[in-house]
């Protein structure tokens, strides 16, 4: 039996281009009939990882952190919903919006990699918190999650005190970020080849016949 090819994608559950990412490589993975053929692993990277347990007002967050206007940051968000909706995914951006601190996701989606529910999980953090309007920093919205996908809500949730499982986290992170990943999505094929960035469909289908090739 010929190995899978596979796939870790370096991402936050708050990073919008992560989620266009994912969609539009998961479109090229379907678009060519290889989906038994690829191994998806999502690795753990938070844009913010020292963000507050009250979380910022998005606006503000992103002013403070790239200096773009609100205007500008407008049409990034009018563009983004515009993407999404192309996937099939809502953005629904809000005044109140707020960007949380993800690291107990990141937890969780370790615990589901081990039941194969990474990726349900992933999207489902993802849709809570931007097509929901849900805290995904809160562990009422993570436990939902968790039974929304069908895994142990009480055994995942006590894996959020669990200070091996916090470790195992960190390690990871310093991992990534150790090879030079430093901003997200990063896409690693094989554990050899990389690309960054939210990229075309016709992009990724031309990287994963290269590789199924082989």
């Amino acid at each position: 039996m010929k190995t899978k090819l596979k796939i870790d994608i370096v991402s936050d559950v708050v990073c919008p281009w992560c989620t266009i990412g994912y969609k539009r490589l998961e479109k090229a993975i379907s678009e060519l009939g290889i989906n038994d053929q690829v191994e998806i692993e999502w690795q753990p990277f938070e844009l913010n990882p020292n963000m507050p347990a009250e979380g910022q007002n998005v606006n503000e967050h992103i002013t403070e952190k790239y200096g773009s206007t609100l205007e500008q940051q407008k049409e990034s968000k009018r563009n983004m919903t515009e993407v999404g909706a192309e996937l099939g995914f809502t953005f629904d951006y809000f005044d109140e919006m707020r960007m949380v601190n993800t690291f107990d996701a990141h937890i969780l989606l370790e615990y589901a990699k081990e039941f194969n529910k990474q990726t349900e999980l992933k999207m489902c953090l993802t849709t809570a918190f931007f097509s929901e309007r849900k805290d995904v920093s809160k562990r009422d919205v993570l436990k939902q999650a968790l039974l929304d996908v069908g895994l142990n809500a009480e055994e995942g949730i006590a894996r959020l005190d669990n200070e091996e499982a916090r470790n195992e986290v960190r390690t990871k992170q310093n991992y990534w970020k150790n090879l030079g990943v430093n901003s997200v999505p990063t896409i690693v094929f094989n554990r050899k080849s990389a690309v960054t960035g939210a990229q075309p469909v016709e992009t990724f289908k031309q990287v994963l016949s290269e590789l199924v090739a082989e």
